[in-house]
């Protein structure tokens, strides 16, 4: 089957209809090239950790945000998004959907506002809304790792 009917179907499993297209996502990832990892592990197994490393191993900058570590993927941790310098271009969340909301209004603030996207299984409906109304692209309860490699 070809990769553009198989994101389709990837788009149409996810539970947020309001997600952009397929092409809009393959944009979007062609786009973004330093990404903040809300949530980031330390713990390579969890997905939290291995969808930032394939992401880092095709040439993303990943910015881990993580109050625990201080290093992850061997690149320094910030403690919370607010504590990353410089611009990023995409704000992926790792954390529970009842926590998630939090993060994505503190993603919304950042002057920058690329997108922001909520991995497989968080959704953080209200404050996507409300980003989304604000003109930010924002992805939810899809794996970024499984969208890249159909793109």
């Amino acid at each position: 089957m070809d990769p553009k009917s198989e994101l389709r179907r990837l788009l149409a499993a996810s539970s947020d209809p309001a997600n952009p297209a397929a092409e809009a996502l393959r944009n979007l990832l062609e786009r973004a090239r330093r990404i903040a990892v809300i949530g980031i592990s330390r713990s390579p197994e969890k997905p939290a950790r291995s969808v930032p490393a394939y992401l880092a191993g095709r040439g993303y900058e990943i910015v881990p945000v993580n109050p625990n570590a201080d290093r992850v993927l061997g690149r320094q941790a910030y403690a919370r998004l607010d504590d990353v310098p410089g611009a990023v271009d995409m704000v992926m969340i790792f954390r529970p959907s009842e926590q998630a909301g939090a993060f994505v209004r503190a993603a919304a603030e950042r002057p920058e506002r690329l997108a922001i996207w909520l991995s497989e299984g968080i959704r953080a409906d209200a404050e996507a809304t409300a980003a989304r109304a604000q003109g930010i692209t924002v992805v939810q309860d899809l794996c970024a790792y499984k969208a890249h490699k159909l793109l």
